[in-house]
């Protein structure tokens, strides 16, 4: 029987590269979906795949048992494993893959231009310049300087460091929490190391989440915590949306106890028509975009490409993240 997969990343199949003919030259049977698919929709096609070729559609247990026996791997285009039941994948012992270490330059970027997007009035400015509001006597917005400030990193894991390389770079302190926290890297960039977010709340003028989502991080950052940080910090999200309180980095847009807030990523994707930070004020929303470059997809796809091959064939060359 051929093998069938499930392709359901968009940015794989949108943007060209040899990853398209590395997955044809396998003579699978390929199935194409527009994902992020939601339960409903992986329930409705379980049971017909050997292998998932995935973005961040639900792979829940409800979906997993309807995949079994047939699904062999599930290869996450990707870091991010939140989507996916992992722990009763394990259970299940079904192979969960993914792809670290292929999209951290392009993400850290990506993060510089939420930043300088807010600060400098960029976005909002271009759009009134297209609206014809550049007249004589016009009053222009005033931008802030980042220059002397002070990034605070919480995750200071590979698109973290990529950060604070990059901030020491526009002159500014650089102060980081990770419960993995690496010495070396922070003495040869000069990145203060904090003991808690707590810490890093109370003294960085901008700050940056670069951690996974999980119950321990979930709505981390919310009225008691944004309560903790300097009048006017900035906030950026290139992580999950579900790292914040979508209510509550609101309310503080709207007071001016944020000074922006700027995400590649949101609570709910596809944002329903009306989501609360579409109209708040200084806030820059992009649509999980930040690791959408022809450089940063070709690496992941063929990683990810790489990956299920060599897994279907027995070949080692995989990257595995549970273990059973």
């Amino acid at each position: 029987m051929t093998t069938r997969i499930l392709l359901s990343t968009t940015s794989y199949q949108d943007t060209p590269g040899p990853h398209h003919a590395l997955l044809e030259s396998q003579g699978f049977e390929i199935a194409r979906e527009r994902g992020p698919l939601p339960e409903s929709d992986m329930l409705a096609i379980a049971g017909e795949f050997d292998a998932f070729l995935c973005g961040d559609d639900a792979i829940t247990r409800a979906v997993i048992d309807k995949s079994l026996p047939r699904l062999k791997v599930i290869s996450k285009y990707g870091i991010g494993l939140d989507k996916i039941d992992v722990a009763y994948a394990t259970e299940r012992k079904l192979a969960v893959l993914n792809t670290p270490g292929v999209n951290h330059t392009t993400v850290a970027e990506h993060t510089f231009g939420l930043l300088l997007g807010i600060t400098k009035k960029i976005i909002e400015n271009a759009a009134d310049v297209s609206a014809g509001k550049w007249v004589a006597g016009w009053k222009k917005p005033v931008g802030h300087e980042i220059l002397g400030s002070t990034m605070g990193i919480i995750g200071l894991g590979r698109i973290g460091k990529e950060v604070a390389t990059r901030a020491k770079a526009f002159g500014m302190s650089v102060i980081a929490y990770d419960p993995y926290f690496d010495e070396a890297f922070a003495a040869e960039h000069g990145v203060r190391r904090c003991e808690s977010m707590d810490e890093v709340l109370l003294g960085a003028n901008v700050v940056s989440l670069h951690c996974f989502l999980d119950e321990t991080t979930r709505g981390m950052i919310n009225r008691a915590k944004i309560a903790e940080m300097k009048d006017g910090a900035v906030v950026l999200n290139c992580a999950r949306g579900e790292l914040v309180e979508t209510a509550d980095i609101r309310e503080a847009l709207d007071s001016g106890k944020l000074g922006g807030y700027g995400a590649d990523v949101l609570d709910e994707e596809p944002p329903a028509a009306g989501h609360p930070l579409f109209d708040a004020p200084n806030c820059v929303v992009t649509s999980h975009i930040a690791s959408r470059t022809y450089e940063s997809v070709e690496r992941q796809a063929l990683r990810a490409t790489h990956n299920l091959i060599n897994f279907l064939e027995g070949d080692p060359d995989y990257i595995q993240a549970n273990r059973f």
